[in-house]
């Protein structure tokens, strides 16, 4: 009988974590059909890991306004604003501090919530001039253009 009191609060953790698991938000991210054939040119790793930039920040957003809600999301294009390193690989020439481009992110998909409604989601974000470049990183606008996005499912746009 004394061995049983042992596991009970180790049973009442564990209860807590899978609570917390399940109020967590699911980002799942997919790449849309042209930004897939950019892919190989872009460099798969960085690509990666803008998706992962973009889950954070949605997954952030999400537990702030629909906690337990899952987001479904196609990325459909990504630009950078200066050459990646795959693009500097593959293109001699290409000055990885001079070479400036207007970059950003297009996101389509839906949130789904945790009482199984679903909300169509959309945005995009491209600096609309060369001029407009923020900022001096690979992904500056992609990772604005992800912020804005987090921001609008904050403050319940969709």
């Amino acid at each position: 009988m004394r061995k049983l009191a042992f596991f009970a609060p180790l049973a009442a953790i564990l209860a807590v974590a899978a609570m917390a698991q399940a109020q967590s938000p699911a980002v799942n991210v997919t790449v849309g059909p042209e930004l897939q054939r950019e892919m190989e040119k872009l460099g798969d790793r960085e690509v990666n890991e803008q998706i992962a930039a973009l889950q954070a920040e949605v997954a952030d957003a999400l537990a702030k306004r629909y906690p337990g809600a899952t987001a479904n999301l196609v990325l459909l294009d990504l630009k950078p604003n200066r050459p990646t390193f795959e693009q500097i690989r593959q293109t001699p020439g290409l000055d990885p501090i001079r070479s400036v481009s207007i970059g950003g992110a297009a996101i389509k998909g839906e949130i789904v919530t945790a009482d199984g409604q679903s909300r169509p989601v959309e945005f995009s974000y491209f600096s609309p001039n060369i001029q407009d470049v923020w900022g001096y990183s690979v992904w500056r606008d992609a990772d604005r253009a992800f912020e804005r996005f987090g921001d609008r499912i904050e403050q319940g746009r969709y």
